[in-house]
């Protein structure tokens, strides 16, 4: 005789799923989610399937009404994120927009995904954060960071534009001229620098890492779940303005200057591991 089904076990909105990731590790203990960035051989960075396994983590922790917190970092000690994966770029996208717009297209789908997810985002910064890596950041709603990490943005010296996040979050984060000298100069930002200009919220020794994760987020589930849910849609307010004038130009504009020599050169020499020849783009102008 079969089974009746409960009400809840009927209810799509309350499903419990499990999942086969191959690129992250996402887990759940309690009321903490916790999705892991599982590409250590190529610092965390981000290619696509990464990004879509991201979206599908994200839909589930804002629907599994027993997750007060979602935790990000990223596997290993060495980094957080490093953003996209410039060797997936090499192989398909140089020279190929409509190729690129699409990974772009996902790219802010995650961004979105992770923004409006309706539940306070934590980044565990255990490494390296540099370019999209440091926009999940700036997508998280706090951040706690190991004393050894940096952080920087890299598109000016590597072809890019950080327009993903950094162009539109860092000037209320940090403010104007803080955001753009990150943004221009390209140099690493301690964490103790990051500290102090507010790009994170804690600076701890790595080995008490979790432990200050773990504080936050109990002090996080001792809140109003709807009252935190709409507190943050209302703080998301500047973010989403900045966000939504500019993305759909970033990403166009982004997919056509795939076609350039900057491009072309800053990730041949990111894979080739050699310094970009600045000058010699400089003299074609």
């Amino acid at each position: 005789m079969a089974r009746t089904r409960t009400s809840q076990e009927l209810n799509p909105y309350r499903e419990k799923r499990n999942y086969n990731f191959s690129h992250i590790l996402y887990e759940k203990n309690d009321y903490v989610a916790t999705l892991t960035i599982n590409r250590p051989e190529v610092l965390n960075c981000l290619n696509l399937t990464t990004l879509r396994e991201m979206i599908t983590a994200f839909e589930d922790t804002a629907w599994d009404d027993d997750i007060a917190v979602l935790v990000i970092t990223g596997a290993g000690e060495k980094a957080f994120c490093t953003g996209a994966d410039l060797r997936e770029q090499e192989e398909f996208f140089v020279g190929n927009p409509n190729d690129y717009y699409k990974w772009m297209r996902v790219f802010i789908e995650m961004h979105e995904s992770l923004r409006n997810i309706g539940k306070p985002t934590v980044a565990r910064l255990n490494g390296m954060v540099v370019g999209g890596g440091n926009e999940v950041n700036l997508s998280c709603d706090l951040a706690i960071a190991a004393d050894h990490i940096i952080i920087k943005q890299v598109g000016a010296a590597r072809g890019s534009v950080a327009a993903a996040g950094a162009t539109q979050w860092l000037p209320l984060t940090v403010g104007d001229r803080r955001a753009r000298e990150i943004i221009f100069l390209c140099e690493e930002i301690p964490a103790e620098k990051a500290l102090d200009w507010g790009l994170v919220n804690q600076v701890v020794p790595k080995e008490e890492l979790d432990h200050a994760v773990a504080i936050l987020c109990e002090k996080l589930y001792n809140k109003l779940p709807e009252c935190l849910r709409y507190a943050k849609q209302q703080l998301n307010f500047w973010k989403d303005l900045s966000w939504h004038t500019t993305i759909g130009h970033a990403r166009d504009w982004l997919s056509i200057h795939n076609l350039s020599d900057e491009v072309s050169e800053g990730i041949n020499a990111f894979n080739e591991k050699r310094d970009v020849n600045y000058k010699k783009i400089r003299k074609k102008k």
